[in-house]
């Protein structure tokens, strides 16, 4: 015979403090199941077509039927030794770099630095210099690019001899630009305060040890 069981439920201001980390700790587990990254994603897209780098891409299919071209971009973190992120596409001189990236991104003195550091490496290779970059092996982090340097000189004149070290350099520093940038996103997603915002904007309900009710 069926019975009634009352149950006594709980926002998360209601919680004792133990209440409060056990109902943020399944947030944390069972909320960021999305594309948490497409922002940051988007935004590395702007930085690439920036400095030169264009992203191979990738079909996946949508919900609804069709498809749409996804960037090659992945990562893996934040929380191993090995963990990073990489990318495949191709690299070739971007006139006005320096200057874009400046105005894209006026505070952010890394990629300014990445981005002289291919302009000044292409100089002295008169802009000729192209890379392809492309993934091996089974973890995602900068040293996971295989990166190809080339010069493009119509009467075969060799790179400098820094050239292949140089470009090769800069790109991973821009796989180590776009970890840092996935990291910073993911530590404010799950931090108490963006974590504590989204439950109540749920209206989530727990019982009094911060279990999920329902």
């Amino acid at each position: 015979m069926p019975s009634i069981i009352e149950t006594t439920v709980y926002c998360l201001d209601e919680l004792p403090d133990a209440g409060k980390e056990k109902a943020r700790a399944w947030y944390r587990e069972s909320c960021l199941d999305y594309d948490w990254f497409d922002f940051v994603y988007e935004d590395f897209e702007r930085v690439c077509a920036i400095v030169g780098v264009r992203l191979d891409t990738v079909p996946v299919r949508l919900f609804g039927g069709g498809t749409r071209r996804k960037p090659c971009i992945w990562f893996s973190g934040f929380w191993s030794q090995g963990d990073g992120a990489c990318f495949e596409g191709d690299y070739s001189y971007a006139r006005g770099a320096s200057a874009a990236i400046r105005r894209y991104a006026p505070k952010d003195v890394e990629l300014q630095r990445i981005a002289d550091a291919l302009g000044a490496i292409q100089r002295r290779n008169f802009y000729q210099l192209s890379a392809r970059i492309t993934h091996r092996g089974r973890y995602y982090h900068e040293y996971s690019m295989a990166i190809a340097v080339e010069r493009g000189s119509p009467v075969v004149q060799d790179m400098t001899a820094d050239a292949d070290e140089d470009v090769s350099e800069a790109l991973r520093d821009l796989a180590r630009w776009l970890y840092g940038r996935l990291e910073d996103e993911y530590k404010h997603l799950t931090s108490d305060e963006a974590v504590d915002e989204s439950i109540r904007l749920n209206e989530y309900s727990f019982t009094e040890d911060g279990v999920r009710f329902g």
